[in-house]
């Protein structure tokens, strides 16, 4: 920040503190900026709700009844330099050091035109998941870029377009290979050399599933004599976390014989030297991205990966990205396959997981582009000769190496254990972090930034003599296919050439420095950038996340001060944040709820009450947690029907494992019931669950766990300012209360302090570290007032759109005061009479600048609005007076003066091409086409491509670069 920026912030703080406007708390500093609209603004808009003043609308509008008896007691806020100078503090209490320990985590150099470009531009961070692909053809190429090095690199034929982490992505193939298995084998053998967070977490997954993990060394691997019996799988790493490369050809062969199928945990960078798994047997590849440019962050966020053949594509978890075709026959980009998208499918859905990487999987596939496979062999080259030449130098000195056969990670035994311990010891006074395992083994991982001047003064501290780089051969597992063959791979080696290529991308997409994006339940607020600042600074991205953690004690203070914020805000006795993404939150909640029930010997208690009302990937998540789901209905006015949740809870009886409900609902209304739906399920023994994806309409007005709930989770990507990065990263950390703290989730490498509790959820101990600075500067900033004031305006702010478009959309549902919470669903299924859909409506936003709200979820037919507090009147009025035009161009196809066929609605979008074409043979002009509002002639977004063909898609499916150039989109 500039000293001129500094000086205005430092004026403002002057002034902050909360002040009075007649009966109005009004927050300043920060908070004024956060929340859009002004006072005058705020005066009309109460008066077209027809409030007398914010705290009457706030009274009339959320029920008494869940109202939370006392303010929120947080610090007083933080101006945007004071949070900057904690969190800078904070940053410099952590030690960052040379962390050469592998585990699949590598210190990596972001390309700073990625860094400034991507990483850092809001016009890639504040984008939202590309359910509209129209309007998402940046992203979504990024991402195909992104499939198509996985799939070369790996040598399969589908990769999806990431998933959370490596842990997890191997928890996904897991059950994967099971549901593709015959019969009921329910064994998965893993390997001893596979990364111990990842055995871990293979652990927390099978566990309620009734999946049996058998633990093998990789020499009993490969005996002939393996037994196989009742065994669906296997997992190998390649190399190894020891970093020993082992051939698995011979085990995927065994394994194919009996019916079973191989999963093999990989590292992309070593790809590029060794034989693809591919080639090699393997059905499913997982692995992790992270060290293709996205910082270490002690953990995360990173993009994790899986990839399989073509013909298990159908039963893959996550999103794929394919190549259609629009309107008019051109090329274009969708998410393949959407309907497999969990929130639709519900309890028969693959997976749980909603969320991705996006973010990061973009940064990855963008250092591809960067270095090019040329690029990314030559880095190998240099690591794997470094690592040789530093085994040759261990093995001078006496050490023993567990092989020849290595990448950039050497795995070598001491001559005695002293003699390790004293190499540790020798090599943290020099500035290394090295790994120790067992008795006297010691692991060094190399990286990025490692060079021979670097090797010989760790060789040095350790009495060895680094002697050079030295030759590697891999011998039958070298690596002679070609990877990365697409031009977009080898067209941008110059900074000019990659700053266009990154632009160009951008300009395709609509994100929040666009307009506002009006999706309900998704929450998109402002991402500010004193909250984003920090996120990339070394203090916080350069920690490997299994250091000792007396080297991050700034991330600690950092923790307490969330856990203890986050638990005042939901009045929760304990909070874990280690759940990276909602998905997370909501199967951590369950299993906490498991473990409970375990604990008190109630295992049979495994029946899950979920209303039609619940977020969508609540029933996927209760399944994984091994629990089976029951539906309670909502009645008319969206509300859990109290009398089918009696007769359901009497149904269960004492196999009650609990409820599963989202508050306000997703219908958006807050439930009067709420205390005596919690009261019911605990009466009959069952725990409560409370979904936090809502938590915008409740911060500081009320407190889920005074509500009645056990355990809830928080998207801190919606209502605590994590951007959404085009569907990714994420966090949803947890709060408990305190009978359910035993069981919140641990680490087997790190000790989280949270106690031995479960197994992890994710693979780093605290999730994704590297974004939680944004949720603290956010809370820091707004304190208690500002958070209020927040959530009012939104709530204000939903309700002013809803009376602003009631007569020209019904709203679904409200409460009995006739207004809705933080969001509103209007109802457009009565126009599909005239042969108009909700779809041909928000195709249409696409022209008017806007993404359109969340369509036909969770209504088919409908389209549900959140505004979010910090959108001002301004914008809130273009948005309404875009959706009243289009209303108008409905009325014109009621009138009979247009055919529907024929309306502007269903071509829309149009793009500049068909716009400024030599023809036009349209029943409408060219300026009704792009330009209906006088807006649009300031500022005017194209959609860069018509409307995609999503049939056309799913018939071919198209998941590479590889095939952009042969794809024919004039076949059916």
């Amino acid at each position: 920040m500039d000293s001129t920026a500094q000086d205005h912030v430092a004026q403002d703080h002057a002034a902050d503190g909360p002040t009075r406007t007649g009966a109005a708390l009004v927050p300043a500093g920060f908070a004024t900026r956060h929340v859009g609209p002004r006072e005058a603004e705020l005066a009309a808009m109460l008066a077209a709700v027809r409030a007398p003043s914010l705290q009457a609308f706030i009274e009339d509008t959320v029920p008494a009844v869940i109202r939370a008896e006392r303010p929120l007691r947080l610090p007083a806020a933080l101006s945007e330099v004071e949070a900057l100078e904690r969190l800078a503090a904070y940053a410099g209490e952590n030690t960052v050091r040379r962390s050469l320990l592998g585990y699949g985590y590598h210190h990596t150099i972001t390309p700073p035109v990625i860094l400034r470009n991507v990483l850092e531009n809001p016009g890639w961070y504040t984008a939202y998941t590309p359910y509209q692909a129209e309007i998402s053809q940046g992203r979504l190429e990024a991402l195909l870029l992104f499939q198509t090095m996985v799939q070369d690199l790996t040598g399969m034929d589908i990769s999806n377009a990431s998933l959370l982490d490596e842990a997890t992505a191997a928890a996904e193939a897991m059950t994967m290979v099971q549901r593709l298995g015959k019969g009921d084998a329910s064994r998965l053998l893993v390997s001893r050399s596979v990364h111990p967070q990842t055995r871990a977490l293979l652990q927390t997954r099978a566990a309620p599933l009734d999946i049996e993990l058998v633990d093998v060394d990789d020499a009993d691997l490969d005996a002939e004599g393996l037994n196989l019996d009742g065994v669906f799988g296997a997992l190998v790493q390649y190399p190894g976390t020891d970093g020993v490369v082992r051939d698995p050809s011979a085990l995927a062969a065994r394994l194919h014989a009996v019916g079973g199928m191989l999963i093999v945990a990989t590292d992309l960078l070593a790809l590029t030297l060794l034989k693809p798994p591919g080639e090699l047997g393997a059905d499913i590849v997982v692995g992790n991205s992270q060290r293709f440019g996205v910082p270490l962050g002690y953990g995360g966020p990173h993009a994790g990966f899986l990839a399989t053949r073509d013909a298990h594509k159908r039963q893959m978890p996550g999103r794929i990205i394919g190549i259609s075709r629009d309107r008019r026959g051109q090329r274009a980009l969708r998410m393949a396959l959407q309907t497999r998208e969990q929130h639709i499918r519900r309890q028969k859905a693959t997976s749980n997981i909603c969320t991705a990487q996006v973010l990061l999987s973009v940064t990855a596939a963008m250092y591809g582009v960067w270095h090019g496979p040329e690029g990314l062999r030559s880095l190998a080259t240099r690591l794997a000769g470094l690592a040789a030449g530093l085994r040759l130098a261990a093995e001078a000195a006496g050490w023993v190496s567990a092989s020849i056969l290595h990448f950039d990670t050497v795995s070598l035994r001491a001559p005695s254990a002293t003699a390790r311990d004293a190499a540790l010891a020798a090599a943290e006074s020099a500035g290394f972090n090295l790994r120790s395992e067992g008795e006297g083994q010691l692991i060094i991982a190399l990286d990025e930034a490692s060079d021979a001047a670097e090797l010989g003064r760790l060789c040095a501290a350790l009495g060895w003599s680094f002697g050079g780089a030295a030759v590697v051969d891999h011998g039958a597992l070298a690596r002679s296919s070609a990877f990365m063959t697409h031009r977009a791979f080898h067209e941008h080696r110059s900074e000019t050439q990659m700053l266009r290529f990154l632009a160009k991308l951008q300009r395709k997409d609509i994100a929040l420095d666009t307009s506002m994006i009006p999706l309900g339940s998704c929450t998109m607020k402002l991402n500010a950038t004193t909250e984003m600042i920090p996120v990339t600074w070394r203090g916080f991205g350069a920690l490997h996340p299994f250091i000792p953690t007396s080297q991050a004690k700034g991330y600690r203070r950092l923790f307490d001060d969330l856990e203890a914020w986050l638990a005042e805000i939901t009045g929760f006795d304990a909070v874990s944040l280690q759940p990276n993404a909602g998905s997370q939150g909501e199967y951590a909640g369950l299993l906490c709820i498991r473990g409970y029930h375990l604990h008190r010997g109630a295992a049979h208690r495994r029946l899950c009450l979920i209303p039609t009302s619940a977020h969508g990937t609540n029933p996927a998540s209760a399944v994984m947690a091994g629990m089976e789901v029951i539906p309670v209905a909502c009645d008319d006015q969206g509300n859990v029907d109290l009398a089918d949740l009696r007769k359901q809870i009497d149904r269960c009886g004492d196999k009650l494992a609990g409820l599963m409900v989202t508050y306000p609902s997703t219908h958006g209304v807050f439930e009067e019931s709420i205390r005596e739906i919690c009261a019911l399920v605990h009466a009959a023994g069952g725990q409560v669950y409370m979904d936090g994806a809502n938590m915008n309409a409740l911060v500081g007005l009320a407190r889920p766990a005074e509500l009645g709930a056990d355990v809830l989770h928080l998207n801190l990507h919606k209502t605590f300012c994590i951007p959404h990065g085009g569907g990714g990263p994420g966090m949803g950390p947890i709060g408990v209360r305190a009978h359910l703290a035993p069981f919140l989730p641990g680490h087997n490498v790190v000790d989280t302090g949270q106690g031995p509790g479960m197994t992890p959820v994710s693979a780093a101990p605290w999730g994704s570290p590297s974004i939680l600075p944004i949720s603290w500067a956010y809370i820091a900033m707004m304190s208690g007032e500002g958070l209020t004031r927040a959530t009012e305006i939104a709530i204000l702010n939903a309700n002013y759109v809803a009376e602003r478009l009631r007569g020209h959309y019904p709203v679904l549902y409200t409460g009995k005061t006739g207004r809705v919470a933080h969001e509103c669903i209007l109802d457009l299924r009565h126009f599909k009479k005239i042969g108009i859909e909700a779809e041909d409506v928000a195709k249409r936003l696409m022209d008017y600048g806007f993404h359109a709200p969340t369509l036909s979820w969770p209504v088919a037919g409908t389209l549900m609005v959140e505004p979010t507090e910090s959108e001002d009147k301004a914008e809130l009025d273009r948005f309404c007076d875009a959706m009243i035009a289009i209303r108008g161009e409905i009325a014109a196809v009621e009138d009979g003066q247009i055919a529907a066929a024929a309306s502007p609605l269903k071509f829309a979008p149009h793009t500049a091409d068909e716009v400024a074409g030599d023809t036009w043979d349209r029943a409408y002009s060219r300026s009704q086409a792009a330009w209906p509002l006088p807006y649009l002639r300031e500022q005017k977004y194209w959609p860069p491509v018509s409307r995609v063909d999503n049939t056309w898609g799913d018939r071919n499916v198209f998941c590479s670069c590889n095939a952009w150039d042969d794809v024919d989109t004039s076949r059916g």
